[in-house]
């Protein structure tokens, strides 16, 4: 793709993300990009002939962002895995909800299962980031660091859409996720030790 076609086709991904971060996946609509773009209501389908595949590049553009987040948040924290995974856990739960519509979308059935989103290619990669902190950290009993990996990810999305949803806070009477995250911690690697 020459650069002119490609900075194109990064303004309409770019137009598409500030919709969706406004109202959501459901604000995304072809001319509407096109009109934010400022080119033609037809200019968008040739980079993206259906609507699935500009939420798929847009959702892309999402798990490029959470990837960069919990790089960060794994990288700036402790030499510690524990106090890592932690760091890790906040970042995501933080993305999840300053980006409600994004995370949303990054994980809405159509697009994971439509395999346009190239999941494989987003999400392993920081998958396998999660999965060497918990084998650094340790398992209990043994675990594979894998499956504790995955449980602890399980965890993390679904305090995150119940927090979004607003049902954490009224089951809970909690005003911040702080504890929910250290209890997940727990639950998936043991009581931290105390030092």
């Amino acid at each position: 793709m020459h650069g002119q076609e490609a900075g194109l086709r990064d303004r309409l991904i770019d137009a598409g993300a500030e919709l969706v971060a406004g109202g959501g996946s459901a604000a995304v609509s072809l001319r509407e990009i096109a009109r934010r773009a400022g080119v033609s209501h037809g200019a968008p389908r040739r980079y993206f002939p259906t609507h699935l595949e500009l939420l798929s590049a847009i959702a892309r553009r999402g798990f490029a962002s959470l990837a960069a987040r919990l790089g960060e948040a794994a990288a700036g924290s402790a030499d510690d895995p524990r106090a890592r995974l932690a760091a890790l856990g906040r970042a995501y739960l933080d993305f999840a909800a300053s980006n409600r519509g994004m995370y949303e979308l990054m994980f809405r059935h159509d697009l994971l299962e439509s395999g346009r989103l190239g999941l494989r290619e987003v999400s392993l990669p920081l998958f396998r980031m999660v999965t060497a902190l918990v084998a650094d950290a340790g398992t209990p009993g043994g675990a594979a660091p894998e499956v504790v990996a995955g449980a602890l990810w399980a965890s993390l999305h679904g305090i995150a859409q119940l927090w979004g949803w607003g049902s954490l806070q009224l089951a809970t009477g909690l005003a911040d996720v702080e504890s929910l995250l250290r209890s997940a911690l727990d639950a998936h690697l043991g009581p931290a030790s105390a030092t």
